[in-house]
Parts: structure tokens; C-alpha cells; sequence
């Protein structure tokens, strides 16, 4: 059964409805853009700035993609969760309704850029990525140190449904000379259980103050799994902004902050040695699987392809410096 969508006209009597605030706050709305898997809204009040997200059963990308719409109750206990982790970079869920796939948050603080934006415009800060290696390991280390925190995110078809099918099988449909290579990754996924993972950590989904605190948002891939797909998720968008990087300089400040962000990642836990292979094939689905990014030329998509598809082919463990190779680009 489908869920009616909340619009633009709409949204602020239905939160009045539930309470979240009255008529008399003075609502204002509007329409955020950026994200394939939910209608996100911006509401400011009196009192309160806010972001309300619904679920979309279907993903607004060319391919045909669909994905639960429980997932928004998944992303709403993971808020909840890594806001008790950390308070300061995951802001405060504050309203949910399982029923029609919608939460409500906090907005983060005003004048925050999203990252991604960041480091397409050549704004590239190593430490940056340093800061998300230690968030990110103390989130796994959690997961792995508290098994009741496990429970309400054991099941995992929403993971194969949103990364496993559309990146790594859909990928190896195309590639047959990788079939064997990405089957095992797929294996070292699904043969791993072992903490929180994400799902989904990439830098649309991280929002920089203008004193360079971090915040991660979009937890609805969250799922019980291995640690290692969090590290290659975003090892492969920096590697997919290294490919379009424009100057020396900015390629090797993206580079650098892959390096910092495994090295202080590596401080806090150990690295599963397949997290590169990942990566590489987490990049080769950004222009080949079902969500491909959309900054790259063609040019840059062919010498990433060839470059990612080589590695791979050779199926043995890589290091970050055959991956962020200059002569590649």
C-alpha cells in the first residue's frame, strides 16, 4: 500500500496535527533538495529549526530502484542511538510516525555546508578527515562492545536492497571478467556481523560548521554488519572527487585526506585489509551501478573505470597509494 506524500502545503498542518508545534509559532517551509530517497523539508519556528524527512518507495534515479519505507524507522532508532554516542555531531531526533515513514530533527547550525559541495569546490581540509576516522570508530567500537544495542538493527534487507544489489551485484552484471573478484566482496559483507555500521557514511551526508565541527546525518541504511563498508564508502567518494579534481593540489589534498582519515580511524580499531578492494568497487558503481554521481565528465569517468576495473581485476589487496595514484587521474 503506498504512502501519501507530505508536499509543501501540506506539511505544516500535518505536524500541527501531531503536535510538534502550533499554528501560532509562525511556521516557514522549505523544499530541500539533494538526497534520492526522501522528501526532505525545512521548517523554522519561533522556537525551533527543524528538518522533516519522508521515505520514498521508489528512488529518483534512472535506474528502477525500490527500497522499503520502514527504512525511515530504522534511521529514526539509529538517530537516536548515535545522538546518545554523540550528541555534538548528530542532531536530536524529534518526532516520528512509523505509519507514513516520517522523522523530524533538529537542524544542524546555521551556515553549515555539506561537504560534498565543500570538496567539489576545492575547500579541502585533511583534518576533516581525521575527525570523521575517530567518529566513525567509536561508533563500531560501540557496536561491537554493546550487543543489546545490536538488536533493532539486525535485519539487513534494507542494506542489500539500498548497497549490495544496486552497487555490488548490479556491477558485476556488467562486468563478467569481475563476477568472481566482487562475489567475494559481496561474502565479506554478508559473512560479517559484527557492529553498527551506517551504511551510508559519504559527504552529502556530513555538513561542516563554519568552525569546522562535524555533523553526519541520513542513518537509514544502518544496519548490523561489517565495519568495513562505512571505511570504503567514503575512501571511494573521496577517490571518485580525486578523479575530478582539477589541479594537482586538490588531488593530493583529497588523497591526504583518505590518509588521515584511515590512520586515525586505524588509532581506535583495526582495519579489515579488504576495505581498498571496497572502495575501488564502491567507485566503479558510482559511474556504473544505479546511483551514478553526476559531477564526473566523461573522460574522467573512463580513466576511473579503467583504473578501478584494473585493480580489481588483479583481485589482490591494494594500498592507498595504487588507488590514489596521480598517474591514474
Amino acid at each position: 500500500m503506498s504512502i501519501e506524500l507530505l508536499d509543501k502545503d501540506s506539511v505544516v498542518d500535518y505536524l500541527i496535527g501531531k503536535k510538534v508545534f502550533s499554528s501560532k509559532d509562525n511556521p516557514q517551509v522549505e523544499i530541500l533538495t539533494g538526497g534520492v530517497s526522501n522528501v526532505v523539508f525545512a521548517i523554522t519556528t519561533r522556537n525551533q529549526k527543524m528538518v522533516l524527512k519522508q521515505a520514498l518507495a521508489q528512488l529518483a534515479v534512472s535506474e528502477k530502484w525500490v527500497a522499503d519505507q520502514r527504512r525511515a524507522i530504522v534511521e529514526a532508532d539509529a538517530i537516536e542511538l548515535f545522538n546518545q554516542i554523540s550528541p555534538k555531531q548528530v542532531p536530536k531526533l524529534l518526532f516520528r510516525d512509523p505509519e507514513r515513514s516520517i522523522l523530524v530533527l533538529e537542524r544542524v547550525e546555521l551556515g553549515s555546508t555539506v561537504w560534498k559541495s565543500d570538496l567539489l569546490a576545492g575547500k579541502i581540509n585533511p583534518d576533516i578527515g581525521a575527525k570523521l576516522g575517530h567518529t566513525l570508530a567509536s561508533w563500531h567500537n560501540f557496536g561491537q562492545q554493546n550487543p543489546g544495542a545490536k538488536e533493532r538493527f539486525m535485519e539487513d534487507s534494507l542494506f542489500d536492497q539500498l548497497r549490495i544489489d544496486p552497487f555490488y551485484r548490479f556491477v558485476a552484471s556488467k562486468n563478467p571478467q569481475l563476477q568472481v573478484s566482487i562475489q567475494k566482496l559481496i561474502n565479506d559483507l554478508e559473512g560479517d556481523k559484527s557492529s553498527i555500521v551506517h551504511g551510508d557514511f559519504s559527504p552529502k551526508n556530513i555538513m561542516i560548521s563554519m568552525s569546522d565541527e562535524v555533523f553526519i546525518l541520513d542513518f537509514e541504511v544502518t544496519h548490523v554488519g561489517n565495519p568495513v563498508f562505512d571505511i570504503a564508502f567514503l575512501i571511494a567518494h573521496l577517490l571518485c572527487k580525486f578523479f575530478h579534481a582539477p589541479a594537482v593540489l586538490q588531488a593530493k589534498l583529497l588523497a591526504n585526506t583518505a590518509n588521515s582519515f584511515k590512520n586515525e580511524y586505524g588509532k581506535l580499531r583495526e582495519i579489515s585489509p579488504s576495505f581498498l578492494n571496497h572502495a575501488a568497487l564502491i567507485a566503479l558503481a558510482r559511474i556504473e551501478g544505479k546511483s551514478p554521481v553526476n559531477y564526473l565528465t566523461e573522460d574522467e569517468q573512463h580513466k576511473l573505470q579503467k583504473h578501478t576495473k584494473c585493480l580489481l581485476a588483479h583481485g589482490k589487496r591494494l594500498t592507498l597509494a595504487e588507488l590514489f595514484k596521480m598517474s591514474a587521474k
